[in-house]
């Protein structure tokens, strides 16, 4: 890769056999794997490493000081970036879009206890996220300071090439062919898998937001990922799965709070509710349909989110005994 790298224990994952789901759900044996993101090794893990590692080589190289993103409250990009921040010496300003809970819970306990500083800007769409990082990149340059502007989930180029690494990894380990699923949210790490994997043809990519068109943006991205690296754009045409939305981002879904507790009960792995769950109940539920066959080699991506689980919001799925 042209590209640089910090070391922020993102690389190098385990990927393992799911055979216990896998029989669950109808596989042959040896035919589901799990690349195990969530075991990265910054502030609790997840999927936010692998970008992160090439953006603040990125930032560093041109003598920032302070990183800047955003993102909803229960950012897990947010809580990743703010401890990439300590571990290379910046600091981290994290711009969210919503005003603050009256309790802090989940990942905005972790948040302070990493000294972010946070920005409530009140209910933002998606792409105002992004609009408001720029203005305090701004804000912050008229005071002297040097900011690094990360854009929502660390959705760039540079970033997405954290998962032509993940891609290769996998391909690496698991069987030949194997199609992966992967929660989408803002899209670079679905980018930079088609740009390793090579083809769109073998993601599926299912969307845990709504609401906006994906397939474009992701293969703009893949694509200018793929120049950085100097390798060929992925074949095919990216697509993606809508079907476990539900109604909107972060809300619980039944199908979701299934594929939790399937995967817990087969394989001791905790899901979260925003992301690895809803891409888990697309992988369930096209396993149970037939459109995924039992002899298809597939992986899914496990992209951490575990503090996600703990906010009041999903509380009515575990009921007092």
């Amino acid at each position: 890769m042209t590209a640089e790298r910090v070391d922020l224990g993102g690389h190098d994952t385990p990927c393992l056999p799911a055979d216990r789901l896998g029989a669950a759900l109808g596989f042959g044996p040896g035919m589901l794997w799990i690349k195990r993101d969530d075991l990265t090794r910054l502030a609790g893990g997840g999927n936010k490493v692998r970008k992160l590692e090439h953006l603040v080589a990125a930032a560093l190289a041109e003598g920032a000081d302070v990183l800047v993103t955003g993102g909803a409250a229960q950012s897990n990009h947010v809580r990743q970036t703010a401890a990439a921040a300590q571990l290379t010496g910046m600091d981290c300003v994290g711009v969210f879009s919503s005003d603050p809970p009256p309790v802090p819970e989940g990942n905005i306990i972790i948040d302070r206890l990493l000294g972010l500083d946070e920005r409530w800007m009140g209910p933002l769409g998606f792409h105002e996220v992004d609009a408001a990082i720029t203005q305090v990149c701004d804000e912050l340059e008229a005071e002297g300071r040097a900011p690094y502007r990360i854009p929502i989930g660390g959705s760039s180029p540079v970033g997405a090439l954290g998962y032509v690494d993940s891609a290769d990894e996998i391909d690496q380990v698991a069987p030949a062919g194997s199609v992966v699923y992967v929660a989408v949210g803002s899209g670079g790490t679905a980018a930079g898998l088609g740009v390793g994997l090579g083809s769109w043809d073998r993601l599926m990519g299912v969307d845990v937001v709504g609401g906006r068109s994906l397939e474009g943006f992701v293969a703009r991205l893949g694509s200018e990922a793929a120049a950085l690296i100097h390798r060929p754009d992925p074949g095919g045409r990216a697509g993606f799965d809508r079907s476990q939305v539900g109604e909107g981002y972060g809300t619980p879904t039944e199908e979701c709070h299934a594929a939790l507790e399937l995967a817990v009960r087969t394989e001791g792995i905790i899901l979260d509710p925003v992301y690895s769950g809803k891409a888990m109940a697309a992988l369930v539920a096209d396993r149970r349909s037939g459109r995924l066959p039992a002899d298809q080699p597939t992986v899914f991506v496990h992209t951490g989110g575990l503090p996600g689980l703990l906010v009041d919001r999903y509380q009515s799925w575990f009921p007092q005994p």
